[in-house]
């Protein structure tokens, strides 16, 4: 007698949702970790609000950068804000975000930014606009503003407010609107509480779709010889992000990327290193070919002969082999009558 866990899982049909365009976040791992299951190759949908939040030097602005750059080469207009007025536009350029410095924006409130949002129209209305803002922490509110006291509660009002205002009008318009922001210390959480909290309120959050929470794990460093010794150098920095909070798809899944120095998000390692993580290889292997025991040799190999969208693809398809595994086998639930 067959029982159902000797019964072949049926594979979920994709969703028929306006995901026909999304805008990847520059790794397939964090793609497919925020609606793989939904769309192949996964990635972020338009109108959407989203926040990118953690720690000092964890990669926030890379990552929002990443997220801009998809939209300007999917054929998409972009506002960058930075309140903390410490975008470097040659830094940018490394993610085909190419900005004017007299086009980026310094708002000071919140009000500032979110009518911004509301009153911008970018054309083509078929493509997907997006606009940054880097970082929520640095606004201030109108009595800061008048140098007169503010325990910071207004500026969480105001946040609250013009989220409230906007965040219809952002799925109207069908932009992809990003925040980041930082994490700070809870010197009073109790034990049954988070750890960290964020400054000026939790308004973003809450009318947020999608939260992702950066981690900075590690150092990346490399070493080399030179004429006899030895030299260490930091030449990159390894992190998680986590799918904090979703809308999308599914919530507390977590991406493994690597970050490396004038070069951006390195997708073609992290691909390479889950492709190996996941089979009988004792080397980096491409489609059965076996490319090198040396991580950094096999990334060479695969960009020189072209071939990152053949092992993206390949990724895609492990993983969501991998998902299908999950698959409780149930059948779709329906409204009893």
């Amino acid at each position: 007698m067959k029982t159902r866990a000797d019964k072949p899982l049926k594979k979920k049909a994709k969703y028929d949702g306006d995901f026909s365009s999304v805008i990847s976040t520059g790794s397939t791992l964090l793609d497919l970790n925020i609606s793989g299951g939904r769309v192949h190759g996964g990635g972020i949908p338009p109108g959407k609000l989203v926040e990118v939040f953690g720690p000092p030097s964890s990669g926030k602005t890379t990552l929002l950068c990443e997220i801009a750059g998809g939209v300007h080469r999917a054929g998409g207009q972009i506002k960058f804000q930075d309140p903390e007025s410490r975008l470097d536009t040659e830094f940018a350029k490394l993610f085909d975000l190419h900005i004017d410095p007299k086009d980026v924006e310094h708002p000071k409130t919140p009000v500032d930014v979110f009518s911004t949002i509301r009153a911008w129209d970018p054309k083509p209305a078929g493509k997907i606009h997006g606009v940054f803002t880097d970082s929520t922490a640095a606004l201030m509110s109108d009595l800061e503003l008048e140098d007169k006291k503010d325990e910071y509660s207004r500026r969480a009002k105001l946040l609250s407010q013009e989220c409230r205002k906007t965040c219809n009008l952002i799925t109207q318009k069908n932009l992809l609107v990003v925040f980041s922001n930082q994490l700070r210390q809870n010197v009073n959480a109790t034990q049954f509480q988070e750890k960290f909290t964020i400054p000026g309120g939790e308004a973003v959050g809450f009318y947020a779709s999608l939260r992702l929470h950066v981690h900075k794990a590690s150092k990346f460093k490399e070493k080399i010889t030179y004429q006899g010794k030895e030299i260490e150098q930091t030449i990159g920095t390894r992190m998680f992000v986590t799918v904090y909070k979703s809308s999308v798809w599914k919530a507390y899944r977590t991406a493994p990327l690597t970050l490396l120095d004038d070069y951006g998000i390195d997708d073609v390692r992290e691909n390479l290193k889950y492709l190996k993580r996941y089979s009988k290889d004792t080397t980096y292997t491409f489609r059965g070919k076996s490319l090198s025991q040396s991580l950094k040799e096999a990334c060479l190999i695969i960009e020189k002969g072209e071939l990152e969208n053949e092992l993206r693809e390949d990724v895609i398809t492990l993983w969501e082999l991998i998902e299908s595994k999950f698959d409780t086998g149930r059948k779709k639930r329906r409204c009893y009558e």
